[in-house]
């Protein structure tokens, strides 16, 4: 037990004086010796080291404090290395010099060495640093992650093999894969990591990754910026490429999700490949050349787009508006290809802040190839030359200490756009600060376990990461306050332009920013006026894969195809839309109609017969002389009132016949005007009323010439008879015949004119009590037809009850009927005026004219209808009017000699067939006066 414990005492301080001890104490430190030996012999055996990496950068730890990590993608990619697997594998090497990460890589040099020169921060603190190559690839930035936290070129994870200053931070790793890779390593050991390039949102998760931070504003700000820059300018069909990695990934999908909610449609989208595939390239070249989009988002960074931006020139594709991402929208390595201007020239891209460091300039002219690989490689790349001895025995150009890096314009002395360099710089300084806060802890105030504060040469990561996260500094030279939310900054983007400079390239023009801290209305500001599109043109392009729906169209969705693919339908009629890319019409009011251009809904025309269009005043003029005629018709009856002719059939039915022509021809002007409730009331009784007066009228006068007919039919054959009983007399003298009776007059006219007025009175009356009761339970009124036409409302009176209209003029059409079949019996009575046959025509004529009426009215819309059924009813009593009383007036004006009362005698003739030629005659006359002197005919029978 004494031994061991000596072991274990002296064991651990190998630099013990062994002067100092016995000889005993000589013998167990020997012994302790080799059993240390032996057991640290053993633990080598079971430990072994599986690979060891190829790693380039810079490193200066001896002497100082503090180390600060970095890691850069000075190169663009590993190189192809053989997959054989017979030979032991070995770290691959990279290839593809980028100027500009050599740069970023140059700037934490160069702020490393600013921090260590002041005496403001860190005095008494000397800052060292650990950089390396991450080759643009997650593998190698793997391997510097693990080489970093070891402390040693072989890596032991999980160890930290070293015993020089403590390292406090790691700054970077370039693009969002690799910091990816990297934060999830670092996270496990809570060791800070202060990225300036890595931007993908999904980075913004604590969950995942506890201790990353960024100087770089979060792609959750950047996509949305996107989006509403494609929104400010009303492209609704775009075309997403994206890199094959987290940071393209991400980028899109949330700008996707924005503009897609904002009713955007996307025509292609399409992947950038990681490594070299010409055939997905050139496919992406044959997309974008058959999309109509002329609006497309990269969210790539340089070295990925490169190959794309080649294939393009080599197609030139021009005509299209591209949308950069702050990854590549300032590199040199894209806006200096050669006649890149008419394939990129009016691309529009956010970047992120841009600032001027002094004296950095002068650092980067100052670098020389002789203090490590990545410099020397740097050196020859530029120059063209080698300091390679094997290189130059074959044929390279040595280099020489006479070239000079002012001589240079390249991307790497290119000053004017540091933006990624300028978060380097502020990432730098942001670890440097959070030191100095560590370090500046006064005893018994600190934020640690009892107040305690953490030593700066011996302080753990998850000390250090307190500081960061409640940092808050001011950047030198520029003035701006860096405080971290959540790791992240706010999203603060420049608008660029790239527009032609007057020797031929391209220069980034400044129209706009946005930032995600201003009000919503206010984060994006873009200056319209400044843009210089594709091909120079300073039209705004427009990006649809359908032109936009006018005012008066819908958008109709094509089956299958994007919402943005529509077909713009006309409204139909009646539908309105007054918008622009109107998802649906609006239906007008009812007293409204669409306009032409089914924009906006107008007030619909309203239609009556009016009595001041030409229309109106025709048939008030007709029916005006219609009513005239028969007032002047019957004033030649008054004026011939006791003459034969007028009292041949009741008189005073003539004169209720003309006043009901009057009633009709006067009725008639009332439908005219706009429909009021005693106007529909008013026309609809009159006429129906009316007819009843003149039709009762002409019954009454029919029906006394019906029984005429039948007595004039019953004389015949009374008359046949008796030359039958005649003859038969004169051939046997000795047989006595006896002749039937001669009908007489009250025989010939059983009815008198007190019937046929009471026959006028009462189905004039039934009219007028049916019409009466039509009007107390549901009269006509007038009624708004919206129905009839669609552009106009259509001013007419609702008769009220189907039933009661139909019933009132179908009482008209039954006394019609009787008067027509009355007057068709007696129309082959014989006298010198024969008053059947004049009923029987003028029947006839109001039959054609109300049974063309019918489909005429139907058939017609409007006023008229109204202007039909008034025609109907003027021609129907002007064919009564003709018919009945010009005959009379002819013989009563023009042939007066007609008008004697034995020319009024109702006759009736017999032809005797007898063989003898002979002929008789027997005769038996009869006349008489009626109490008011009327005369009643006479029959006489003549052979």
């Amino acid at each position: 037990m004494h031994i061991k414990a000596a072991c274990l005492l002296h064991v651990p301080t190998l630099k013990m004086d062994l002067t100092g001890l016995s000889s005993k104490g000589r013998f167990l430190m020997v012994l302790c010796i080799v059993s240390y030996l032996y057991k640290s012999t053993a633990a080598e055996g079971s430990c072994k080291l599986k690979a060891k990496f190829n790693l380039m950068g810079y490193k200066e730890v001896e002497k100082k404090t503090v180390v600060i990590g970095g890691m850069f993608p000075v190169h663009q990619r590993l190189t192809d290395t053989d997959s054989n697997t017979t030979i032991p594998p070995e770290s691959s090497d990279c290839e593809g010099f980028n100027f500009r990460t050599f740069r970023w890589a140059q700037t934490m040099l160069f702020a490393l060495n600013e921090i260590n020169s002041r005496n403001d921060i860190l005095p008494d603190t000397e800052l060292g640093y650990v950089i390396y190559d991450s080759c643009f690839t997650i593998s190698k930035a793997v391997e510097g992650t693990l080489t970093f936290l070891t402390g040693q070129d072989e890596a032991v994870p999980n160890y930290r093999c070293g015993d020089g200053p403590p390292l406090s931070a790691l700054v970077g790793a370039g693009g969002s894969d690799l910091s990816i890779a990297t934060a999830r390593i670092l996270g496990l050991y809570y060791f800070p990591q202060m990225s300036y390039a890595s931007s993908c949102s999904v980075l913004e998760s604590r969950f995942q990754y506890p201790t990353f931070l960024r100087t770089i504003p979060s792609d959750e700000h950047q996509s949305v910026a996107m989006a509403k820059l494609v929104l400010h300018f009303g492209w609704t069909w775009v075309g997403t490429i994206a890199a094959e990695d987290d940071y393209g990934k991400y980028g899109i999908k949330r700008f996707k999700e924005v503009v897609e909610e904002a009713g955007v449609c996307i025509s292609f989208s399409e992947t950038l490949p990681k490594i070299r595939n010409p055939e997905a390239i050139e496919r992406i070249v044959q997309t974008v050349l058959d999309s109509t989009a002329k609006i497309i988002v990269v969210f790539s960074s340089d070295v990925d787009l490169s190959p794309l931006v080649g294939e393009l020139l080599r197609n030139n594709v021009t005509n299209r508006t591209w949308i950069a991402s702050e990854a590549w929208v300032t590199s040199a390595a894209i806006s200096r290809h050669p006649d890149i201007l008419p394939v990129l020239g009016g691309t529009i891209g956010f970047a992120v802040k841009r600032a001027d460091i002094p004296g950095l300039k002068e650092h980067l002219l100052s670098v020389t190839p002789y203090n490590d690989s990545l410099t020397e490689e740097f050196w020859g790349i530029v120059f063209n030359c080698t300091m390679n001895y094997r290189q130059v025995l074959s044929g390279m150009r040595r280099c020489t200490r006479e070239e000079m890096l002012e001589k240079l314009n390249n991307t790497f002395t290119d000053v004017s756009q540091l933006r990624i360099t300028y978060n380097v710089y502020k990432a730098v300084y942001a670890v440097a600060h959070a030191l100095h806060n560590l370090e500046d802890c006064k005893p018994h105030s600190g934020p640690f376990e009892n107040n305690t504060c953490a030593d700066i040469t011996k302080f753990e990561p998850w000390q250090l990461m307190y500081y960061l996260k409640n940092l808050r500094y001011t950047v030198p030279h520029t003035g701006e306050e860096i405080y971290f939310n959540n790791g992240d900054v706010d999203g603060f983007y420049e608008i660029l332009n790239w527009q032609s400079e007057s020797e031929g390239g391209i220069t980034y023009t400044h129209i706009g920013y946005y930032n995600s801290t201003a009000p919503p209305e206010e984060r994006l500001i873009i200056n319209n006026g400044s843009i210089i599109w594709n091909n120079d043109i300073l039209e705004t392009p427009r990006s649809v894969c359908s032109d936009r729906c006018q005012p008066g169209t819908r958008m109709g969705i094509r089956q299958g195809e994007p919402v943005c693919c529509f077909d713009c339908i006309p409204c139909a009629d009646g539908e309105i839309s007054n918008t622009t890319d109107a998802r649906g019409c609006i239906q007008c009011d009812e007293d409204y109609w669409s306009n032409a251009n089914h924009d906006t809904c107008v007030p619909k025309t309203i239609e009556f017969l009016d009595f001041t269009e030409p229309l109106g005043i025709t048939l008030i003029a007709i029916a005006a002389f219609g009513a005239l005629a028969t007032i002047a018709v019957a004033i030649i009856l008054l004026m011939h009132l006791n003459t034969p002719l007028v009292n041949v059939n009741d008189p005073l039915l003539s004169f209720s016949l003309l006043l009901g022509l009057v009633i009709t021809f006067l009725c008639s002007i009332v439908f005219l005007g706009e429909p009021q409730m005693w106007s529909c009331m008013t026309s609809q009784v009159a006429l129906a009323v009316g007819f009843a007066l003149v039709l009762s009228s002409l019954m009454g006068k029919s029906a006394l010439l019906m029984l005429r007919a039948r007595a004039v039919k019953a004389v015949k054959a009374a008359m046949k008879a008796a030359k039958a009983a005649a003859a038969a007399s004169e051939q046997s003298p000795d047989t006595a015949v006896i002749a039937p009776a001669i009908p007489q007059k009250n025989d010939i006219d059983p009815i008198h004119p007190r019937h046929q007025r009471a026959i006028m009175i009462v189905c004039t009356l039934i009219q007028a009590v049916g019409c009466t009761v039509w009007l107390i339970l549901m009269p006509p009124h007038p009624v708004k037809n919206t129905a009839a036409q669609n552009i106009k409302i259509i001013l007419e009176c609702d008769p009220g009850n189907i039933i009661f209209i139909c019933s009132i003029f179908a009482y008209d059409i039954l006394l019609a009927v009787l008067t027509f079949s009355f007057a068709f019996v007696a129309r082959k009575l014989e006298d010198h005026f024969n008053e059947g046959k004049s009923v029987t025509f003028g029947m006839l004529v109001f039959f054609i004219i109300w049974i063309s009426f019918v489909p005429a009215y139907l058939s017609t819309r409007g006023k008229f209808m109204v202007a039909v059924q008034i025609f109907a009813i003027l021609a129907s009593s002007f064919g009564l009017l003709a018919c009945v009383f010009i005959p009379k007036c002819y013989v009563l004006l023009i042939k007066p000699e007609r008008n004697k009362e034995e020319l009024m005698i109702t006759r009736a003739k017999s032809r005797d067939t007898a063989a003898s030629g002979s002929s008789a005659s027997l005769a038996t006359t009869s006349s008489s006066a009626n109490a008011n002197g009327t005369t009643v005919s006479t029959v006489s029978l003549d052979d």
